[in-house]
């Protein structure tokens, strides 16, 4: 299934082969980078790196959500993210703003960001209506708990059937707050509120999620599952977060978000060489 998924003025996954969203970190405690990008010149020449590497969209975030992560106030984030948009725009590139806070979204979409990435699902109703007015594509993701107490005790009876009915909710509430299901993409959320096996579930039981007709996004690259699969450390999950990328998109998902772009878009031209997306 190849759902469409656009923001107002632009297409932003419009046929079978998979699209790809490079992590951009404006953040002192990222799990993945340890801060590394935190400089806003330093982000923004990795975001533009990104882009050389093949980077379809770029997801540029100011706020660490990994297990355990601090708030950051609202004007502090802006302060972080809003000078890299504005500077990552004129590439062209469709800009993601990774952020649960509205007013957050509404600086970085006037900045020339044309995607909200919520981790929080738009639980915040004013970010619909940001969304809205902006015109703006949005990443609706499931989430149990915060990122403060989410990994606590996550508990299901069903995971995929529950974050499968979360998610189709969220949709029909996006749609009632006027965000058309062609600017709506759903991230079943891997390691936000979920164990070991939770997340292989909904791995395995992926392709469900594409029933949705929109478009499925997957954020697996460097996270602790890897770590249990493979029992090697961050600076060594480069093909593991290849290899589980490459087989969430064989089982639907249209957007991978990773860190290792160049790596990532090999090996989805090479899939498509050899297998195709249709």
């Amino acid at each position: 299934m190849s759902a469409r998924w656009e923001s107002k003025d632009r297409a932003l996954v419009d046929g079978p082969t998979p699209r790809v969203m490079g992590i951009v970190n404006v953040t002192p405690d990222s799990f993945s980078d340890g801060g590394r990008w935190a400089d806003r010149d330093a982000a923004v020449a990795h975001g533009k790196l990104l882009a050389i590497e093949g980077a379809e969209i770029l997801d540029v975030g100011g706020e660490s959500t990994r297990p355990g992560s601090d708030v950051v106030p609202a004007d502090e984030e802006i302060r972080r993210v809003v000078p890299v948009v504005e500077r990552l725009a004129p590439l062209g590139i469709p800009i993601s703003i990774d952020t649960m806070k509205p007013e957050v979204a509404r600086a970085a979409l006037a900045a020339g960001a044309c995607i909200v990435n919520d981790v929080s699902g738009l639980r915040d109703e004013r970010m619909a209506e940001v969304a809205a007015e902006f015109g703006a594509a949005v990443v609706v993701m499931h989430m149990q708990g915060n990122p403060q107490t989410m990994q606590d005790d996550p508990r299901y009876d069903d995971v995929v059937g529950e974050v499968f009915d979360y998610l189709a909710e969220r949709i029909r509430w996006c749609e009632s707050r006027g965000i058309p299901r062609a600017r709506i993409a759903i991230d079943p959320g891997i390691g936000f509120g979920k164990t070991f096996e939770h997340n292989m579930d909904l791995l395995r039981g992926l392709d469900r999620f594409a029933t949705l007709d929109c478009a499925v996004v997957i954020g697996i690259s460097r996270k602790g599952l890897l770590k249990k699969i493979t029992g090697k450390g961050m600076a060594l999950r480069l093909t593991a977060s290849v290899v589980s990328s490459l087989a969430a998109c064989t089982l639907g998902a249209r957007v991978a978000r990773v860190h290792d772009v160049g790596p990532m878009v090999d090996a989805i031209k090479v899939w498509g060489a050899i297998r195709g997306w249709e």
